[in-house]
């Protein structure tokens, strides 16, 4: 091999090194998250915090227990048997809220409670019963019970996911949800959410955590839709080979060529 055709090997090899690298970088720029965070050195302050408040429509179960069972007994609606797949289960019916956020509780009678968190629905019972000699040691619990979130698109086990805590965030979602799936676009997530009846819709970055805890949705709410778009390399995968010039596989392809070739000529 002459001293030409030495530097021109070369130079191929490099072409190929640099389409690989491009190409890992373009990869790892759009799938890590938190890209701004470092250990130790980054902090984010959540700007919106939100607990989950209840809304009309839906179900909530309350308990009411104290040191006198039989006293309790009369403000706890009856056990009733669900029959499920793998036999019949016993547990609380629940409340429904009205359009106009009230229930029907048991001796106080109608108590609204829409826009209110659990801790202060029961706070609110418990005042009730102390104050109206009903009950002299109450203990009130209050869970949720039809409240949902939905995660679709890109992630790895999409559908639909029960609340159960007094808060649940994006990344809880995206958790239950499996993550992501490779195809995933992290720098476009969507999260659907009906507010005094008009559709919002809110994008989240989750490449970047200052914008993803800046965020009105980061918090969710019950009802919640969240939605994973599919990034380009997906995209492309809906045509009939996915093989074109901005494809990952074109560039491998290109890569894998201009070896041979350089390997056939320069040899």
């Amino acid at each position: 091999m002459n001293k030409s055709s030495r530097y021109s090997h070369v130079f191929f090899i490099r072409l190929v090194g640099l389409l690989f690298l491009l190409s890992a970088c373009s990869t790892t720029h759009q799938t890590n998250y938190f890209q701004d965070l470092y250990p130790g050195e980054s902090e984010q302050k959540v700007l919106f915090p939100l607990e989950i408040k209840v809304q009309p429509d839906d179900q909530i179960s309350i308990m009411v227990s104290s040191r006198d069972p039989q006293l309790t007994s009369l403000f706890n609606l009856s056990i009733m048997s669900q029959q499920g797949s793998s036999g019949s289960s016993r547990g609380l019916s629940g409340y429904m809220v009205d359009a106009q956020g009230e229930i029907d509780f048991p001796v106080l009678g109608k108590i609204h409670i829409a826009g209110k968190k659990r801790s202060e629905i029961a706070a609110f019972i418990k005042n009730e019963l102390i104050s109206g000699n009903y009950v002299k040691d109450p203990v009130v619990t209050v869970e949720f019970m039809n409240l949902t979130i939905s995660v679709l698109g890109e992630v790895n086990h999409p559908g639909r996911f029960n609340i159960d805590r007094n808060q649940m965030t994006l990344l809880d979602a995206i958790g239950m949800a499996g993550d992501l799936t490779i195809y995933g676009r992290r720098d476009k997530v969507l999260v659907l959410r009906e507010e005094n009846g008009t559709q919002r819709t809110y994008g989240i970055n989750l490449c970047s955590a200052s914008q993803m805890y800046a965020s009105p949705a980061y918090n969710l709410q019950q009802n919640d839709v969240i939605y994973v778009e599919p990034n380009t390399v997906r995209a492309r995968q809906s045509t009939v080979n996915g093989n074109n010039v901005r494809s990952t596989s074109f560039w491998i392809s290109l890569a894998s060529l201009l070896t041979t070739i350089s390997v056939l000529v320069f040899k």
